[in-house]
């Protein structure tokens, strides 16, 4: 990843501070807001190219939501993604930020929420992303770019499982760069890949 103008905190400087509602049931069974919070897992993410905020994670799909047992599990801090489950990851960009190419075996769905942000497949395959724009990945190699050397940009990407992505006869297999420095206690057998 390269950048200019490095992300010290969650959120990016000039990016606000987003708010996390979170709904369920009260004693009498009327609906109320649980949690009104910024989150519960930030980091720094390689040097300071990006910062992260998990804002929700699961274990299971269908989601166990009786009892609170889904926020039970959501305290935790969650790998890049969880089997048969669920993350919600918000991602700041620093000012050039830019990832290097990765995949991840999941379905990764991406909302670009400030800034412009360029989705590169490879040398001929790239968009610009704006704010409203979703990505869909499914398990594509991929980088991302905030395009601006001035502002930071940011993207909220919901992590689902997936079965194994079989291409030309082949498994795609998990290729993270650089980016496994954030996710390396996730990379041998009891990753992300691993299936219970």
């Amino acid at each position: 990843m390269a950048s200019s103008g490095l992300c010290t905190e969650f959120p990016a400087p000039g990016l606000r501070n987003p708010f996390r509602y979170i709904t369920g049931h009260d004693e009498k069974g009327e609906p109320v807001f649980l949690q009104s919070d910024h989150g519960d897992h930030r980091d720094i993410m390689l040097g300071g190219i990006g910062a992260q905020n998990i804002f929700y994670s699961c274990g299971s799909n269908p989601v166990e939501v009786t009892d609170n047992v889904d926020l039970e599990f959501a305290k935790q801090k969650p790998s890049l993604h969880i089997p048969n489950g669920c993350v919600a990851r918000m991602i700041d960009f620093s000012p050039g930020g830019a990832s290097d190419f990765h995949r991840a075996l999941t379905l990764g769905i991406g909302t670009v929420c400030e800034g412009e942000i360029e989705l590169s497949l490879g040398a001929k395959e790239k968009r610009i992303m704006v704010p409203g724009d979703v990505s869909i990945n499914r398990g594509a190699m991929h980088r991302w770019r905030n395009v601006s050397d001035t502002k930071p940009a940011r993207m909220l990407f919901i992590m689902l499982d997936v079965k194994p992505i079989i291409v030309n006869g082949k498994a795609l297999q998990f290729e993270m760069g650089t980016l496994m420095d954030e996710y390396a206690k996730y990379a041998d057998d009891e990753g992300p890949n691993k299936k219970n």
